[in-house]
C-alpha cells in the first residue's frame, strides 16, 4: 500500500492531502493500459461492488462498472431508487448497512446532501461519494485532475477557465476547492444569478488565489490555458425566456476559437445540451470525450487503493 493513500472512505475531496490526490493520480496512469483493455488486470478478482444509485446517471454508473471488471470483480445494484426497497420506506442507514454485508465497497449516488457522509457511518466496507445532491462528486474532480495533467502536462501553471452553472454545480465547487490546492489562476464565468457562491470565493481569497469573475466568456476565452464548461440549468430558472437569454451567452462554437491559444483544452463534465456546438467536437481543442473515458483509470485507482487500505 503506497504511503500517501490511507482512505477508508472516499466522500469529499476536501477530505484528500495534496500527495494522497498525486497518489491516485499516478496510480490512474499505471491503469490505463488495463482501462483501455490492452492489458489483463485481475487485482479484484472475487471482489464485489455495489453500486447504489438513487439518482439517473450514464457515466459515473457506467465507469465504475467498466473500472471493477477490468480488475476482475464483478457487480450488484441497482440504477434508481423505484427498484429498490426505499420505496416501501427503508432507510438510507438500513440500505447501507445490508449492502455492506454482500459486497467488498459500495458506490453511492443520492440526492440527499450528505448522504455518502451518513452512509460512511453505517458501513463496515469502503463508501464512495458518486455524487450527493448539490453537495460532492469527488470522483468527477479527480477525473478532471487526471484529465488536465495529461492534456497539459501538470496542474499547476494553468489558468483554467470555470463557465456555465457555478451557483448550483456540484462538480465545479469541488474542482474550484481541488485546483486551489495547486499553483492555477482561475476566471469565473457565469451570469449574476450563477454566480459561484460566496464561501467558496471567502476561501480563495483567504488562501490568496488568484482569481477574477467574468459574465460572458467572450471576456476571457483568448486568456485560457482550459476552459471547462458546464451546463447552464434551464430548472433554475422562472420561465423558458429567461433561460433562452442567459444561455445562449454561455456556448462555445467553433468560430470562436481562431483567436485563443492554440492549445487550449475544453472540457465538460457532460451531458451537454448546447453549451458546446458540435463543430467543436473534431478539433483538437476538445477533450471532454477523453475525459469520459478517463473516468475508468481514475476508479480503477480508487478500487485498488481502497482494497489495499482494506487489506
Amino acid at each position: 500500500m503506497s504511503s500517501d493513500f490511507n482512505k477508508k472512505h472516499v466522500v469529499s475531496i476536501d477530505d484528500f492531502t495534496v500527495d494522497e490526490i498525486k497518489t491516485i493520480l499516478d496510480t490512474a496512469g499505471d491503469m490505463m493500459p488495463a482501462a483501455e483493455g490492452d492489458k489483463i488486470n485481475n487485482e479484484l478478482e472475487g471482489k464485489l461492488l455495489a453500486t447504489l444509485f438513487f439518482e439517473p446517471s450514464t457515466r459515473t454508473r457506467l465507469s465504475f462498472e467498466a473500472a471493477m471488471k477490468r480488475m476482475g470483480g464483478r457487480c450488484i445494484g441497482f440504477a434508481r431508487a423505484g427498484t429498490s426497497s426505499a420505496k416501501k420506506g427503508e432507510t438510507l442507514a438500513d440500505t447501507i448497512r445490508v449492502a455492506a454485508g454482500y459486497a467488498d465497497i459500495i458506490v453511492l449516488r443520492h440526492p440527499q446532501e450528505g448522504a455518502a457522509k451518513l452512509a460512511s457511518n453505517f458501513s463496515e466496507v469502503p463508501v464512495i461519494n458518486a455524487g450527493d445532491g448539490a453537495g460532492h462528486h469527488p470522483t468527477q474532480t479527480l477525473l478532471d485532475l487526471f484529465t488536465i495533467r495529461e492534456e497539459k502536462d501538470s496542474i499547476s501553471n494553468n489558468h483554467i477557465g470555470i463557465a456555465g452553472d457555478l451557483k448550483y454545480g456540484r462538480t465545479v465547487h469541488s474542482l474550484t476547492k481541488a485546483l486551489s490546492m495547486f499553483d492555477t489562476k482561475l476566471t469565473f464565468i457565469s451570469p449574476p444569478s450563477l454566480k459561484m457562491p460566496k464561501e467558496i470565493i471567502n476561501t480563495l481569497k483567504k488562501q490568496n488565489i488568484e482569481f477574477k469573475e467574468v459574465e460572458n466568456i467572450k471576456e476571457a476565452i483568448d486568456e485560457l490555458d482550459l476552459l471547462y464548461m458546464t451546463r447552464i440549468q434551464r430548472e433554475r430558472f422562472p420561465s423558458d425566456k429567461d433561460y433562452e437569454e442567459v444561455a445562449k451567452s454561455y456556448h462555445i462554437e467553433k468560430d470562436m476559437l481562431q483567436t485563443t491559444k492554440d492549445d487550449l483544452k475544453i472540457m465538460h463534465p457532460l451531458p451537454r445540451v448546447d453549451e458546446i456546438k458540435p463543430d467543436v467536437d473534431d478539433t483538437e481543442n476538445a477533450r471532454y470525450f477523453q475525459q469520459a473515458s478517463n473516468g475508468v483509470p481514475i476508479r480503477m485507482a480508487l478500487l485498488k487503493l481502497l482494497q489495499e487500505v482494506e487489506r
